[in-house]
């Protein structure tokens, strides 16, 4: 695998997801400093954008790895593939707004939100152009301009992040003059349903961009290939719904386990302090969009079992130090969330962090049936793993609320890690270096405990005030960070002797 070429996509895919989530981050402060805790607003916004996240997987319903697939077939017409795609893709889209619009009212109340039906409204029409940019997106990535992305994606990020500063910092300083405009404000629950509507307007922005690649949907139609790409797709599309099921089903289950205003409350604080760990989902993403292009590359000649991996032994090593270097700076990164009402929800950060690390070798893990079309596994295995997460959250939330959330994520994410690696082993081995992932496993957990020792020592709490003792702290993480890196480079100045090929003592 060219290794500079893989971090040099991965940096410039990364900037747009690093820099947009770091944008995107600063407003968490605004949100848990202008939304009250004990209002559950911010629950109003985590429940929503749960409901986003799966709409989303429907509509795309694995189109994007499916575009990858064909596209990087010799005997396909690529252009051909992107317009059939942007086609299908497009047309469930513009089904589901129809739907949603006609039946707004009767949906909006069975999703609790039956004063607010144009929430849903506005959200439905979000998701609609998020499915048909996504596609688009994903051919900028196979076409390789990483650039042309990035501005696209900025296109959203910065006009968003503008209006929202200017909606909670700068308009309230008009009301004393216009009491109409602080009355809509207090009617859309003090802001939480601005946020919605300026998401609607900075996406529909990004679609009137994209029209140099939505013309790309007159290059044609081809009902055998559309046929052909169906079929791939549909376990992608069982995969993709249950995938995402594991990420945002605790937060969709969260409202319907603790009824009325409790729920949103806890909903709220815990959607604000997993902000923090998702930090780490920043990394997985980048990896995710300048790996997956060089992996179906590797169809048409490269070695694949190598690029896989090379691929799973950095992604583990550089995960694990992100893992530790949120966890070392937790007394800065706290104020990601403003308000310290908000703080007694951070112990679920290292769970989920945790979590994600095992949804990121998952994702390294799932290539095998990706590439020798068995994507039925994909959906078998994700399923195995969101009952579990369910099964967690329904028995346990009622009685530990949102703790209960963390750890059926991490319980949800391991099983598919498991179950992906042992499945993948006997269809499509791959020799992954154990000893490195066992050895940056173990010394990431010995690190991680004499932190949290020390700081039993120093009697700090993650809502400690800073001070010396904190300073301290950190200092002494600072040490455990150096140690870990020290090892990640000796480790990567040594070559490895390659492992032997296990394909062949099978």
């Amino acid at each position: 695998m060219n290794l500079k070429s893989l971090a040099k996509d991965t940096a410039l895919y990364g900037l747009s997801s690093i820099v947009g989530r770091f944008l995107n981050y600063l407003l968490v402060p605004v949100y848990t400093y202008y939304i009250a805790a004990e209002s559950g607003g911010y629950g109003i916004v985590t429940n929503l954008y749960a409901y986003t996240a799966l709409l989303l997987a429907l509509l795309t319903f694995g189109m994007e790895t499916t575009l990858f697939r064909f596209g990087g077939k010799a005997e396909e017409d690529g252009s051909m593939v992107y317009s059939t795609t942007l086609r299908m893709v497009g047309l469930v889209a513009l089904v589901f707004v129809a739907a949603v619009l006609g039946f707004l009212r009767p949906i909006a109340g069975g999703l609790g939100y039956a004063a607010h039906p144009e929430y849903v409204g506005c959200m439905a029409l979000i998701v609609a152009q998020d499915a048909f940019q996504a596609i688009m997106f994903s051919r900028l990535r196979q076409l390789g301009r990483p650039l042309r992305f990035l501005a696209l994606k900025f296109a959203f990020i910065i006009p968003n992040v503008l209006l929202t500063l200017f909606l909670f910092i700068g308009l309230p300083k008009f009301f004393p003059a216009h009491p109409g405009l602080e009355a809509l404000w207090q009617q859309y629950n003090y802001g939480v349903g601005f946020i919605f509507f300026l998401n609607l307007f900075c996406t529909t922005l990004v679609s009137l961009l994209f029209i140099p690649e939505i013309r790309g949907i007159f290059y044609g139609w081809d009902s055998k290939l559309a046929g052909r790409m169906l079929r791939y797709t549909w376990p992608l599309l069982l995969l993709g719904v249950v995938g995402i099921l594991n990420q945002v089903a605790d937060k969709i289950l969260f409202p319907k386990l603790i009824p009325g205003e409790e729920g949103m409350v806890q909903l709220g604080i815990y959607g604000a302090c997993v902000k923090i760990a998702l930090l780490l989902s920043v990394l997985t993403q980048a990896f995710r969009y300048a790996y997956e292009p060089i992996v179906f590359a590797g169809g048409r000649g490269k070695d694949n079992p190598e690029t896989l991996r090379d691929g799973m032994k950095y992604f583990v090593i550089f995960a694990l130090l992100a893992f530790l270097g949120v966890m070392f700076y937790m007394p800065l990164l706290r104020y990601l969330v403003t308000n310290s009402a908000y703080w007694a929800g951070l112990k679920v950060v290292p769970i989920v962090m945790m979590a994600e690390v095992f949804m990121g070798i998952y994702f390294n893990l799932s290539f095998w049936y990706k590439l020798t079309d068995q994507t039925i596994w994909g959906a078998i295995m994700s399923a195995v793993s969101v009952a579990v997460m369910i099964g967690v959250n329904v028995a346990f939330v009622p009685r530990f609320g949102y703790m209960a959330c963390a750890w059926g994520g991490f319980a949800g994410y391991g099983v598919a890690m498991l179950l992906s690696y042992f499945l993948g082993q006997k269809k499509a081995p791959v020799a992954y270096d154990l000893r490195s992932f066992f050895t940056a496993f173990g010394l990431t957990l010995a690190l991680y405990a004499v932190s949290v020792l020390l700081r039993r020592l120093l009697g700090l709490s993650y809502d400690s005030p800073l001070g010396w003792k904190t300073v301290a702290f950190m200092a002494g993480n600072t040490v455990l960070l150096a140690v870990y890196v020290l090892w990640v480079w000796r480790g990567l100045r040594r070559r490895p002797a390659a492992p032997a090929d296990s394909s062949s003592e099978r």
